[in-house]
């Protein structure tokens, strides 16, 4: 399998990089190619000309801004699998980390790429969706912020215009008593997870849901943030009647799942009931571990 033929471009710094996807709106950005480089070979996708972006290091790396986490979208997964200070500032993106792929896919593949592609059955997206994190989007033209809760916007879409590149993500800092968890199934480990979920849960003084997030994926288009769920929660005793109720909204009235080769609607559907309450489950006893004794 080879891809088609195509250019080849490897800038030295963000703003060549900007000006040779302004002037060649053919062209993709190459970052870790862990899904552009398969789908050319498989001629699914065939740009015209490719901008490698991996030379342009003041994309990568992590800092704590705020009390919040700053990511440069060439971070690599692996880094932040490994990171004390995701661990710190969003031990939920740390929780999902291992369930991506396979190490070696870690090792390449990045941050910003992954959330570019807005594969549905990945689970960074759903993760920055719970996360409520924003996306620095850069052009020619200039720098625009936009939350996640917007830039997926359907299959393999996002709000990302021609000529734009994801430059940095940005997640807010931790609310107090909060708890998180990440829960996925999979035939086999690494592969695409069949359901996936991401949960923030946080309590209030009284143990009562004080704020909710609770984001799916491969459930539909792309991820889905569970609203109705979300909204059942809040204001409500954090118990198993509840915490019942809410998977179920979530699994019959907040997502659309497909059926395919690998699993059935019905069979989604029931995946999703049984990870969400699981996910709540493990996020309201961490969240109530910080509750004041």
């Amino acid at each position: 399998m080879k891809p088609a033929p195509f250019e080849y471009y490897r800038p030295s710094s963000v703003d060549e990089a900007l000006a040779l996807l302004a002037e060649r709106e053919d062209a993709k950005p190459l970052a870790g190619g862990q899904s552009l480089i398969p789908a050319m070979n498989f001629r699914l996708a065939a740009p015209a000309a490719l901008v490698d972006i991996n030379r342009l290091g003041e994309l990568e790396g992590m800092s704590g801004e705020g009390g919040g986490l700053r990511l440069g979208a060439l971070t690599r997964h692996a880094s932040i699998e490994r990171s004390p200070l995701v661990r710190q500032r969003a031990p939920l993106l740390a929780d999902a980390m291992p369930w991506i792929a396979h190490p070696q896919i870690r090792t390449r593949g990045t941050v910003g790429g992954s959330l570019a592609h807005a594969d549905p059955a990945a689970e960074l997206p759903a993760v920055m969706l719970a996360l409520e994190a924003t996306l620095v989007l850069r052009s020619r033209a200039g720098e625009r912020r936009v939350e996640a809760d917007d830039f997926f916007t359907g299959l393999f879409s996002t709000a990302l215009r021609a000529g734009e590149l994801v430059t940095a993500i940005e997640v807010p800092p931790p609310p107090p008593r909060v708890g998180w968890s990440f829960e996925e199934f999979a035939r086999r480990h690494g592969d695409y997870a069949l359901v996936g979920v991401a949960v923030l849960l946080g309590l209030d003084d009284k143990g009562h849901c004080a704020r909710a997030r609770i984001a799916l994926l491969s459930v539909g288009d792309g991820p889905v943030l569970a609203r109705r769920a979300m909204g059942a929660l809040e204001g409500q005793p954090i118990e198993d009647e509840s915490i019942g109720a809410a998977a179920e909204l979530a699994a019959t009235e907040d997502i659309q799942p497909p059926s395919d080769l690998h699993a059935g609607e019905a069979y989604r559907r029931q995946l999703a009931r049984v990870l969400t309450r699981r996910a709540l489950t493990r996020a309201a006893t961490r969240a109530g571990e910080a509750l004041p004794r």
